[in-house]
């Protein structure tokens, strides 16, 4: 069975840029536990876009699926801790593009 790749693209405003990737790496160690998680990046537009891409691979859609009804749905409910009010979102806009591997390369090895 391939594996699944889901990229989430998110529109973030110039402003809002440091906002997010620091989120991103506040919460190191979130999915990379889950299982069937096999790859995680956060990837910076360089020019021409305001969106961002969230490339994340799993083993199978259904491991996706665990992860998003578990851990995900966990971490983005409720209020923040001490019960305050949960930030702005850093994105504007948010979808999720899903693919199927078919096929993938490594480096030779000399």
């Amino acid at each position: 069975m391939p594996s699944v790749v889901k990229i989430n693209v998110l529109t973030v405003p110039t402003e809002q840029r440091e906002v997010l990737e620091q989120r991103f790496a506040s919460r190191a160690g979130a999915v990379e536990s889950s299982d069937g998680f096999e790859w995680f990046e956060l990837l910076r537009p360089v020019e021409g876009t305001d969106q961002y891409l969230v490339y994340t691979r799993w083993r199978s859609e259904q491991d996706f699926q665990a992860w998003m009804e578990g851990p995900m749905k966990a971490a983005h409910q409720g209020g923040g801790q001490g019960g305050g009010e949960r930030p702005k979102p850093a994105a504007s806009a948010s979808t999720v593009w899903s693919f199927e591997v078919v096929q993938q390369a490594s480096p030779k090895k000399p």
